[in-house]
């Protein structure tokens, strides 16, 4: 039976290695940061030398406020994750009542909590210090942040699962995950952009659909005639990017389970100290 007592039990580790090291705190908000102070005065200066009527800030800003925040909810999760890799806790873990989801469980709670430091820090920033407003994106804004959030899980797990399946080594396959995904994900640019074989990849991204929906409400407001119109137009992305990043979601936790039920029963938990595992 699924236990949300083991499941915050992971979550209260996480908060004590958080408090032990401030060296692990930093990384929540620094990198962010970083990102939305140099794209904030990147669209400052395009507004400032463009001719057009219209605004970067929310198109390439808010774009990077949530792609950053789906690559913190992901590397949440992994980074915990790790955390047992690198401490080589995994057989104390298993050995104890845990089962596989109330371990998935405890990552995405780890997430969830070190991502929301790394969001508000960005929020922050980008409406106390360039101008970003919110309510441009509407109530839609919260199926965005949704859809982002359970693709970064998604991801996550995946990246969790290739690790716990070819050992320690494999972690350098999960920081570039991120960048692979971006040019499918459409971050900056139309999905008509992309040459014809890459748009059938991108239209299998849940990200892309988050995107394409922001164009389309900041296209409407400023009146660009191109723009699709109607409340169907809008919810056609959020709808098609939910379910596949629902679907994504559960094929990742099967992924994940199927590869632990492959590690325990072959012994490769056991030797999970070596550097590789084949």
């Amino acid at each position: 039976m699924f236990s949300l007592r083991r499941t915050a039990a992971l979550l209260l580790r996480q908060y004590y290695l958080l408090r032990g090291s401030p060296a692990r705190v930093v990384p929540l908000f620094a990198w962010v940061a970083i990102d939305i102070v140099l794209w904030g005065f990147i669209t400052r200066y395009l507004n400032s030398v463009s001719q057009a009527r219209f605004n970067f800030v929310p198109a390439m800003l808010g774009a990077v406020l949530l792609w950053d925040f789906m690559a913190r909810v992901m590397q949440g999760i992994t980074t915990a994750f790790l955390e047992d890799v690198w401490s080589r806790n995994f057989l104390n873990l298993f050995a104890s009542p845990l089962s596989v989801s109330e371990y998935l469980g405890g990552l995405v709670l780890s997430s969830i909590a070190t991502s929301s430091v790394g969001l508000v820090v960005m929020v922050a920033l980008a409406t106390l210090v360039f101008g970003l407003s919110f309510f441009v994106y509407g109530a839609t804004l919260a199926a965005f942040v949704l859809i982002l959030f359970l693709f970064g899980i998604s991801l996550g797990i995946f990246g969790s699962a290739l690790v716990l399946r070819f050992g320690p080594a494999a972690e350098w396959f999960i920081w570039p995950i991120p960048a692979f995904i971006s040019p499918l994900a459409c971050v900056f640019y139309p999905l008509a952009t992309l040459p014809t074989w890459m748009q059938a990849l991108a239209r299998i991204i849940p990200a892309s659909y988050v995107f394409e929906g922001m164009r389309q409400i900041l296209a409407r407001q400023t009146g660009d005639p191109a723009a699709p119109t109607g409340h169907a137009s809008a919810l056609t992305p959020l709808l098609t990017g939910s379910v596949l990043a629902l679907l994504y979601l559960f094929l990742m936790a099967r992924a994940f389970t199927a590869v632990y039920k492959h590690a325990v029963r072959t012994g490769l938990i056991a030797r999970y100290s070596a550097e590789t595992v084949s």
